[in-house]
């Protein structure tokens, strides 16, 4: 698990240590994400299953693609399909997947890059691997996270952010313990190059064996860790978690996540997704690549979708499938889904 790494932590920024008198945030539930399948028949874990929306908001859905060591004309993605109200963000730890959208948008997306697509009022995109990635094979993890819009920025006009991983500000803890990806937002005033319409933390934490991260978090932002390897313990009951595991963390000023000292030799650290973000606390209706506020506002964007306003494929395209293949019930790229509706 590459993502982005340095030779000497010790030399990085450290984040000042919580002073002791701030409220260590509580865990209020973990969750065991179930195995999916995404797009044209990639493996997923759904890492947000079973948890509330009012836990998640400002986020909708998150799958951890992968990780999967593909063999010779294995690797998949997505075809052309239609986002509206909401964000996805792809960041790629191991791998790599091609990205183009129908405002111009598009790039290469590999280690420890990610890519931030803003939807707001209509977009068409398709996600892939490179064809030669699909000749040789080859490993493939990543995370796709869809981060709701407010309702007055759902109709905003589309952009794209290609972050390069590069670009994350790198952090270590007091002791040198922890390696802190910042991607997004801000941890102790550092800041994170991702530009984000609802406000946000994004961070990718590797927690060495019997090290401890303690971290300063906003107090008006939730708090989320989803383990994406290792094994570890997350708040002060140390309650032990483990990859594929989703931790929701109550009120309070900081979060503190561990890791045992004796990891699997697979996974020789603690490797954490942290996400944080103002809670929108507006209704939120969820129908496959639609994030909208009403039912009404749903069947709008089916029928913009249908009627070609929510853009055009590119003449020149990903050699993947057309939007018209795509079964329009799935959540994002042809899975099954259904309408849901709650005051996240």
């Amino acid at each position: 698990m590459p993502a982005i790494t340095v030779d000497d932590v010790l030399a990085l920024p450290r984040v000042v240590a919580p002073d002791g008198e701030g409220l260590c945030r509580p865990v209020r539930s973990v969750t065991t994400a179930p195995s999916g399948l995404e797009g044209e028949g990639f493996p997923v874990r759904r890492a947000f299953a079973g948890v509330s929306l009012s836990d998640l908001d400002p986020f909708v859905h998150m799958d951890q693609m992968g990780e999967v060591e593909y063999g010779p004309g294995e690797p998949k993605g997505t075809p052309w399909h239609p986002h509206r109200g909401f964000e996805t963000v792809t960041y790629m730890i191991d791998g790599i997947f091609e990205h183009q959208d129908s405002n111009g948008g598009g790039g290469r997306v590999t280690d420890g890059d990610t890519q931030w697509m803003t939807a707001g009022a209509g977009i068409l995109h398709i996600e892939a691997p490179p064809e030669a990635l699909v000749a040789s094979g080859g490993l493939f993890h990543g995370i796709q996270l869809w981060v709701n819009l407010p309702s007055a920025n759902k109709w905003a006009p589309p952009r794209y952010q290609d972050i390069r991983g590069k670009e994350a500000a790198l952090l270590t803890t007091p002791d040198g313990g922890a390696l802190l990806r910042v991607i997004a937002g801000e941890v102790g005033g550092h800041m994170g190059p991702g530009s984000t319409f609802t406000p946000i933390t994004m961070v990718h934490a590797t927690v060495s064996p019997g090290a401890v991260a303690l971290l300063p978090w906003r107090p008006d932002f939730n708090a989320l860790a989803y383990v994406l390897a290792g094994r570890g313990e997350a708040g002060q009951e140390k309650w032990p978690v483990h990859t594929g595991q989703l931790v929701v963390f109550g009120a309070g000023e900081h979060v503190r996540l561990a890791a045992v000292p004796r990891q699997e030799a697979r996974s020789p650290s603690l490797e954490v997704l942290l996400l944080g973000g103002r809670p929108i606390r507006e209704p939120v209706v969820h129908y496959g690549p639609f994030v909208m506020n009403s039912r009404e506002e749903i069947l709008q964007a089916l029928e913009d979708y249908q009627a070609g306003r929510l853009g055009q494929v590119p003449a020149t395209t990903l050699p993947h499938r057309h939007p018209g293949d795509l079964p329009l019930g799935g959540n994002g790229a042809g899975q099954a889904g259904s309408v849901s509706g709650s005051p996240a």
